[in-house]
């Protein structure tokens, strides 16, 4: 799988991941204290061939990406589930532990936001509630499982209407992630 964009990662360990599952090039940010350097590096890198930024789901990971996000508007975004980058002894998470198969699959479900977009989207904050997203005991987990489903990674409570609409999820798009979570809370 060659990949045209410049996908941006933490550190060398999630080059040596990406470099491994597929053909591409990377640029590291060595951290979430992103230098200036490193941000005209993404803006020149997506200026030329677009980026890619692939960090890990964690906190340092989600402040780069809102950092880059911020910095440099229009760049994709791909996302890993947590579960997907445990590390096999159990103590660590990050890109550098995920399957080849799932950096693939991740990496063909890229998403680039709306830079324009507009924040009234069909689905409501009602519909969040609805649908047990927000303000339920299980909200996170089923949060989580619904970045899942729509690769548009994991979300808190107050971010998940802006990140629904940044990343243009329709209506049915949302209806149908709701039904799947759903079925598999009655199969457990």
């Amino acid at each position: 799988m060659n990949i045209r964009e410049i996908i941006v990662v933490e550190g060398k360990d999630d080059t040596t991941a990406i470099k491994r599952a597929v053909n591409a090039d990377t640029i590291e940010t060595n951290g979430s204290a992103i230098s200036e350097e490193t941000i005209r590096r993404i803006a020149h890198a997506h200026s030329k061939r677009g980026v890619i930024v692939f960090t890990d789901p964690d906190y340092p990971g989600r402040r780069i990406r809102a950092i880059i996000e911020e910095r440099v508007p229009g760049v994709k975004h791909a996302f890993l589930a947590k579960e997907k980058t445990i590390a096999k002894n159990g103590k660590g998470l990050g890109i550098e532990h995920a399957r080849d198969e799932d950096i693939r699959d991740a990496l063909s479900h890229v998403y680039t936001p709306n830079v324009n977009f507009k924040t009234d989207i069909d689905i409501t904050l009602e519909d969040l509630i609805l649908a047990r997203l927000i303000g339920h005991p299980q909200s996170k987990q089923r949060r989580n499982r619904l970045g899942e489903i729509l690769n548009i990674g994991m979300t808190n409570g107050k971010q998940l209407h802006k990140r629904l609409a940044m990343f243009q999820i329709t209506a049915e798009q949302f209806g149908q992630a709701v039904i799947q979570i759903d079925q598999e809370d009655q199969n457990e």
